[in-house]
């Protein structure tokens, strides 16, 4: 914690190129989940969309002025190495608002540290990354069913203490 976070670049389910660096500016939470339609992976993916709007907006203050209004403060990702047809049937199939990442050639997974044993899937594990692109905590163990609520404890103690 507290080291840059490996800056990468992959194709989302918006059909656009993410790149970490340019996110900068902005809390996100980058979780790696092992495989889209398992039940651990979708009980996650359902938990951070039922509070999806709580966590964008822990501790935001927003200006009266919507000019001045920059879009969310907390930027919610998944990644897993499925490839990007099954995570855009993942998102809508469960109405993820979020976008999903795909990593197929392992990249991202290796970068952070994150491929499991047999070196074909992402572990579950997430990464929170504070606004100047520095890895502010990780969870190495997730409850699925619970990490939303673990996510925005976190996201405020943190945000508080910046």
């Amino acid at each position: 914690m507290g080291k840059p976070a490996p800056d990468f670049q992959a194709l989302a389910t918006n059909g656009k190129t993410i790149k970490l660096s340019d996110l900068k500016g902005s809390w996100v939470v980058l979780y790696f989940y092992p495989k889209s339609f398992t039940p651990g992976c979708t009980a996650e993916a359902c938990a951070l969309r039922d509070s999806y709007k709580k966590i964008t907006e822990i501790g935001v203050v927003l200006p009266e002025d919507e000019d001045k209004k920059q879009g969310l403060d907390v930027i919610i990702l998944g990644v897993s190495t499925d490839s990007i047809e099954t995570q855009n049937k993942f998102k809508s199939e469960y109405n993820l608002p979020f976008d999903l990442l795909s990593d197929k050639e392992k990249a991202i997974s290796k970068a952070y540290d994150v491929l499991g044993i047999t070196g074909l899937t992402a572990q579950r594990k997430t990464f929170i990354i504070d606004p100047k692109g520095d890895i502010a905590y990780v969870f190495d163990k997730v409850d699925a069913g619970k990490h939303d609520q673990e996510v925005m404890e976190v996201l405020d103690k943190l945000k508080k203490a910046k």
